[in-house]
């Protein structure tokens, strides 16, 4: 498999497990340029990577503007919500619980 094999979806987005178990999840993300708004509000810690494209997000209140290779850490209960995307823009997204 390879990560930048992947079909645009016409709208929203295209959700891909790559592995998981108990205690982490890695996930392809494809973006259409037509995206639902939605507020995520995870249990779980998240760390995105965009690998190809633009996006805009908005993370408590804050406007982040991203490009390739930019990449952030969402910590858990954290609403955010995508603003917008570029067609094609591919994510990498790692899902995980935080030891404290």
């Amino acid at each position: 498999m390879n990560i930048f094999d992947f079909k645009i979806p016409n709208d929203g987005e295209f959700f891909n497990t790559l592995f998981k178990d108990k205690n982490i999840e890695i996930t392809q993300i494809v973006s259409s340029d037509k995206l639902e708004p939605k507020v995520y509000n995870q249990d779980r810690d998240e760390f995105v990577m965009l690998l190809e494209g633009e996006a805009t997000l908005e993370l408590e209140g804050r406007v982040l503007k991203l490009k390739k290779g930019d990449y952030l850490h969402i910590s858990a209960h954290t609403k955010h919500k995508v603003l917008n995307t570029s067609s094609g823009a591919l994510w990498l997204a790692i899902y995980f619980t935080a030891i404290i």
